[in-house]
C-alpha cells in the first residue's frame, strides 16, 4: 500500500508540475500571441498565414496556421511561399546601399547622368532627379501602376514615365507610387550590368542563407506556393495569381516566414550576418531617416487608433511613433495575398506576416499586438477587434457612396448611336491601345494582358465595366462625341483615350 501511496504522489505532483509549465508557457508573450491570432484569424477570416517574430536577434516565435487554399487540406507552413509585395522596395533600398558603400553611386547622384534617357513630364525634374529620390515617392510622379499591370517591360515603363502627369512639384509633397523603384532597378542594372533580379539573389539571398526566396513568381516553385482568396461580399473565393514579373524591385519578392526571420535578424544586426557586415553603419542608418513627411490622406487607417504624432516615409520604410518609440513598417499587397514587416528599433524586435487573403488587416492587428507583448509587456488592447471594425466602418461607407452613385443614375436613356459605332482601336499616350469590340451583342474593352472590360449601359453615353477578372472590381466608361456626332474617344479612371481614326 505504501508503493502505491508513494507512486500516486509521484503521478500527482508530476501532473502538477505539467500543469503549471503548460499554464506558464501559454502566460509567456508567445503564448499569449499564438491565442491571440487563432481568435483573429476567426475574426478576420483569413484562410492562411504565417508569423516570425525576432527579439534581441532572436527568433522567439515562428508559426503557421490554417491552410494554403480554402476548402483542402493543404496546410499552411513557415515554409510556404507567398508575396512579400511592396515589403521589396526595403530590400531594394539595401541593394542601393551596397552599391553606394562601393563607391558606384551616392545618394545625390543625378539620375540622369546614370540614366540619360530617363525623362518625366517636366525638365526640371527630369534634370533634378536623385538617386535618393526614388526611394522616397516624393519625386512629384502620380500613380500609374497600371504600366506594370499591363505587362509592360520595365525598359519600355522607363520610357512611358515620361507620358505620367506629374501631380506636384518635385519633393513637395508625397503619393505612393512603384514606378521609381523600377527606375532604381534599372539604375542597377547599368551599374552592375546584372539585372535588379540577379543582383538581389548573388548579394543578398545567398550570403543570408534565405534559400527559399525568389525575385519573381514564375521563378518560385509552384509546389511550395500559396493560393490566394479574394472576399467577393461575404464569401471569400479563390482566385488565380495575375501580376506580372516587371514589378521586380518594387514589389516582386516571393518569400516565406523562415527567410523573413532571417531577414529580420540581419536588419537587427545593422546589416550583418555571420560577423560579416553587408553594409556600413552610416549607410545601414541612412536607410531608417525621415525623408519626407506622409500627408494622412496617404497613410494607413490605422493612425485613427494607433494616433502618432508624426508620420514620415524613410528609404523604403514607412514610420510612425507608437507608445514613444519609432516604428519602420511596410505593408505589402497584391491580388489575394497580403504582407507586413514591422520592427521598433530600439526595442529590437521585428515581426512577419503573410496572408492569403486580400487586403486582410489581420496584419497591422498582429503587428501591433506584437509589440505591445514583446516590448511594453502589455496585452490588454485588442486591436484586431478595433482594425476589425474600422476597417468594416470603412468599407461599409464605401458601398453607401457607391449606392448613393448609384441613385443619381438618370433611368431610360439609351447610347447615342448603335454599338457598332462605339468599336475601334482607342489610343492612350501613357497605356498604350484598347481595342473596343462586341461581344455577345455587348461592348468590350481588349486591354493589354488579356484583360477585358465588359460593358454594360448606364445612362445616355456612359458604360458600366466590370473586369474579367471580377476582383479588380468595377469602373465607368464614358465615351465622347465630336461636333459632327461620331465618337471621338472615351474617359476612363480621368484617362482619356483617343479613337484612332481609320485610314
Amino acid at each position: 500500500m505504501r508503493i502505491a501511496f508513494v507512486t500516486l504522489t509521484i503521478m500527482a505532483l508530476s501532473f502538477m508540475v505539467n500543469a503549471q509549465r503548460a499554464r506558464t508557457r501559454a502566460e509567456q508573450p508567445s503564448g499569449i500571441f499564438d491565442a491571440y491570432i487563432q481568435d483573429a484569424l476567426r475574426t478576420w477570416k483569413t484562410p492562411g498565414l504565417s508569423v516570425a517574430v525576432v527579439k534581441d536577434g532572436n527568433i522567439v516565435f515562428k508559426k503557421a496556421y490554417g491552410v494554403r487554399e480554402k476548402g483542402t487540406q493543404n496546410y499552411y507552413k513557415t515554409s510556404t511561399l507567398s508575396t512579400c509585395a511592396s515589403t521589396t522596395k526595403a530590400m531594394t533600398a539595401v541593394c542601393m546601399g551596397m552599391l553606394v558603400d562601393e563607391g558606384k553611386v551616392k545618394w545625390t547622384d543625378l539620375v540622369t547622368d546614370i540614366l540619360p534617357d530617363f525623362k518625366l513630364a517636366d525638365p526640371y525634374p527630369t534634370s533634378q532627379i536623385t538617386i535618393r529620390d526614388l526611394f522616397t515617392h516624393s519625386a512629384g510622379l502620380g500613380n500609374a501602376d497600371l504600366l506594370w499591370v499591363f505587362g509592360y517591360p520595365r525598359s519600355e515603363i522607363l520610357h512611358r514615365m515620361q507620358y505620367v502627369p506629374l501631380a506636384y512639384s518635385l519633393r513637395s509633397g508625397f503619393i505612393y507610387q512603384n514606378l521609381m523603384y523600377i527606375v532604381a532597378g534599372e539604375v542597377i542594372l547599368k551599374l552592375t550590368g546584372k539585372t535588379w533580379d540577379e543582383f538581389i539573389i548573388e548579394r543578398l539571398f545567398k550570403p543570408l542563407s534565405m534559400n527559399n526566396s525568389y525575385s519573381d513568381y514564375s521563378r518560385a516553385p509552384d509546389s511550395e506556393k500559396t493560393g490566394l482568396h479574394f472576399k467577393d461580399n461575404d464569401t471569400i473565393k479563390v482566385i488565380r495569381y495575375t501580376e506580372g514579373d516587371n514589378i521586380g524591385p518594387a514589389g516582386g519578392v516571393w518569400s516565406c516566414a523562415d527567410d523573413m526571420a532571417r531577414w529580420m535578424q540581419f536588419l537587427q544586426d545593422s546589416a550583418r550576418v555571420n560577423g560579416v557586415r553587408l553594409l556600413k553603419p552610416e549607410t545601414f542608418a541612412e536607410l531608417f531617416k525621415p525623408q519626407v513627411m506622409v500627408t494622412d490622406s496617404e497613410f494607413y487607417p490605422t493612425k485613427s487608433l494607433t494616433k502618432p504624432h508624426w508620420k514620415t516615409y524613410g528609404l523604403g520604410w514607412f514610420q510612425q511613433d507608437y507608445r514613444g518609440k519609432m516604428v519602420q513598417f511596410h505593408t505589402g499587397s497584391l491580388s489575394g495575398l497580403v504582407s507586413i514587416l514591422g520592427m521598433i528599433p530600439e526595442q529590437h524586435c521585428s515581426i512577419y506576416v503573410f496572408g492569403n487573403l486580400d487586403h486582410s488587416e489581420i496584419r497591422h492587428a498582429l503587428m501591433f499586438k506584437a509589440f505591445d507583448l514583446w516590448c511594453f509587456n502589455d496585452s490588454t488592447k485588442n486591436w484586431s477587434a478595433l482594425f476589425y471594425k474600422l476597417y468594416s466602418d470603412l468599407a461599409d461607407s464605401a458601398k453607401a457612396k457607391e449606392q448613393e452613385a448609384n441613385q443619381k443614375r438618370v433611368a431610360n436613356t439609351h447610347p447615342s448611336l448603335p454599338l457598332k459605332s462605339y468599336t475601334g482601336k482607342f489610343v492612350n499616350t501613357l497605356y498604350g491601345s484598347i481595342e473596343v469590340a462586341i461581344e455577345n451583342d455587348s461592348l468590350v474593352l481588349l486591354l493589354p494582358k488579356r484583360y477585358n472590360i465588359n460593358l454594360s449601359h448606364w445612362n445616355f453615353d456612359t458604360f458600366s465595366g466590370t473586369f474579367n477578372n471580377w476582383w479588380f472590381g468595377k469602373t465607368k466608361v464614358q465615351f465622347l462625341l465630336d461636333t459632327a456626332g461620331a465618337i471621338s474617344g472615351f474617359l476612363m479612371d480621368d484617362c482619356l483615350y483617343n479613337k484612332e481614326k481609320s485610314g
